[in-house]
């Protein structure tokens, strides 16, 4: 065998720079936090938003890899939320709704990953500040407690478009998502103290906030809440 670099290993490689790019293509990449210049008050933030966090767990799958992927959703053009999203469009013609679901469909199994290996540098990039303070206090509980977690995301079902909000120029939107995961949390000795090997269908909804004017394509979690 030469010593010279594995051709394979390029090749994984480019493969992986270029799933990376695509989903930073779609949803944005942050690159420093800039308040909105006007207040975004979404819904589901907060003790809604800890509920959430609390279902969260180490080790996660990827969504739905194989076959047609999640059903998506978009609201009734005629709707109150299908308005609000022409008018963002009208703000940024970039702006696409179904790509805005791709995007954030990436986001939601990024966070759930980084949530659960404890990686508040990734978290830091993808959520508000409000947001990245539940998730972090979370995080530092099960730290303290020494407990390890588990999350399997089985499948992505569903995302849809559910509400859409338009301050000036600081856009809101709220996804559902329909999952299927196996959460179990252990305790400091290994021993299962919550959970079950069983898969259980999660209903989530997070809302995504952005400065239309800005520079930086990222649009931030600010919210969550569980149904």
């Amino acid at each position: 065998m030469s010593g010279g670099f594995p051709i394979d290993l390029i090749l994984f490689g480019m493969v992986a720079a270029f799933l990376v790019l695509r989903l930073r293509s779609i949803l944005g990449r942050r690159t420093g936090y800039e308040r909105p210049p006007t207040p975004v008050e979404p819904t589901g933030a907060g003790e809604e938003a800890a509920r959430t966090i609390d279902t969260r767990a180490e080790e996660v799958g990827p969504p739905q890899i194989g076959g047609p992927g999640p059903k998506r959703s978009l609201p009734d053009p005629a709707s109150a939320a299908g308005q609000t999203l022409a008018r963002i469009r009208q703000i940024d013609p970039d702006f696409d709704p179904t790509g805005f679901l791709v995007g954030a469909e990436g986001a939601f199994a990024m966070i759930v990953d980084a949530f659960a290996r404890g990686d508040r540098d990734t978290l830091r990039t993808l959520l508000s500040p409000d947001v990245f303070g539940d998730f972090d206090a979370a995080i530092t509980a099960r730290e303290q407690a020494g407990e390890r977690q588990r999350t399997d995301l089985v499948a992505l079902r569903e995302s849809a478009i559910l509400e859409a909000d338009l301050r000036g120029t600081v856009a809101t939107i709220g996804v559902r998502f329909v999952s299927d995961q196996i959460n179990m949390t252990y305790g400091p000795d290994g021993s299962v103290v919550a959970g079950g090997e069983a898969v259980t269908e999660t209903v989530d909804v997070w809302s995504f906030a952005r400065d239309l004017n800005s520079a930086d394509p990222t649009w931030l979690l600010v919210g969550t809440r569980s149904e």
